[in-house]
């Protein structure tokens, strides 16, 4: 089959023959339809280590058909429509056992831990698989087993936004702007934070009732004048500090900040303020297998929306086009290879 190979931090991505997958006891053998381009996949280009050395198939937002299953596996059969999830659970530990399988003790992520889906075939556990209703675009589907899973665990499980919240989510991205549009389909007033004025025009579009650029003012303060002292929650979808501050000062006494990008980076904050403030800040991961019947439905019904979050489709041999797209900041939607 053809993949597009990682060879180490700062090299080009390749795309080569390499030898299809064989599935073993339990697993399933997926003809990619789309991956996702995220920008995990840039931390490990830019030295992020992966727990699989080089070389490494990167991608870990797939859709498919299941070409060929294992003998021992049961319910899933070739031709059926399928997600990978980005992170592939064991459902035998204690975290997969009490429901927090996204916080899975030998979790194995595709793309990281194991060949992810910038390939024609990935080979994953037929037990993790999810079944897709037939209908769905299943190219488009690919970006709900990341960057449609992923904030919708961020809001609903971690920052429980009901109706009535108020909402600001700092980060307009591939992750971000599915947050907003999943918070106003919840009946959140949302505000969208973003220094791109397309990514905040779409944010409007999505369910944002007011956006804020920081190259423009002081967000913080704008928010907590519009909100008379703050949101209920905030969201930091980007991963740097500076706007962790701007999201940690956009919140109200008693609310919540939740943590969803990822950095490497130290944050330092005032603790006294969480204290005599009472502010909750806590992380987001991924998102528990049990929540994909709900967002499966939300899409299904059109709260969530596919078609305006999905940007540009690539062939595998222009990925690095693909991934120098999203180096410079200025994507709009999820971009997909379709190998």
């Amino acid at each position: 089959m053809r993949a597009a190979l990682f060879h180490g931090p700062g090299k080009p991505l390749t795309v080569e023959e390499v030898e299809t997958p064989k599935v073993g006891p339990g697993e399933a053998l997926v003809k990619v339809a789309a991956c996702g381009v995220c920008a995990t996949d840039l931390h490990y280009l830019h030295g992020t280590p992966t727990f699989k050395k080089p070389p490494l198939i990167l991608g870990h937002e797939v859709s498919g058909r299941i070409e060929t299953v294992a003998p021992d596996v049961a319910g899933y059969g070739p031709g059926e429509p399928v997600l990978v999830p980005a992170v592939l659970s064991c459902g035998e530990c204690l975290n997969c056992r009490r429901g927090r399988d996204n916080l899975c003790e030998r979790m194995v992520m595709p793309g990281n831990h194991a060949d992810g889906g910038f390939a024609e075939f990935i080979k994953v556990p037929a037990r993790n698989l999810v079944r897709l209703p037939e209908g769905l675009p299943l190219q488009e589907s690919a970006v709900i087993s990341d960057a449609v899973s992923t904030p919708f665990h961020a809001v609903r499980n971690r920052g429980r936004v009901q109706g009535g919240d108020r909402v600001a989510i700092f980060g307009c991205g591939g992750v971000g702007i599915n947050a907003v549009q999943i918070a106003a389909a919840l009946g959140a007033t949302v505000l969208a934070v973003d220094v791109d004025p397309k990514k905040l025009a779409q944010a409007r579009e999505l369910g944002a009732s007011e956006v804020f650029n920081p190259k423009e003012g002081d967000v913080p303060k704008a928010i907590r004048k519009l909100t008379k002292g703050g949101v209920d929650v905030a969201f930091e979808i980007v991963g740097k500090p500076q706007v962790l501050d701007q999201a940690f000062g956009s919140v109200r006494a008693g609310g919540t900040l939740v943590t969803v990008g990822y950095s490497e980076e130290t944050w330092n904050f005032a603790v006294h303020r969480v204290m005599f403030r009472e502010m909750s800040v806590i992380g987001s991961l991924g998102c528990c297998s049990a929540d994909y019947p709900t967002i499966l439905g939300m899409v299904q019904s059109g709260k969530i929306r596919l078609g305006p979050v999905v940007g540009d489709r690539f062939p595998l041999e222009k990925i690095n086009e693909a991934l120098a797209n999203l180096e410079k900041g200025t994507v709009s939607g999820r971009q997909l290879i379709v190998p």
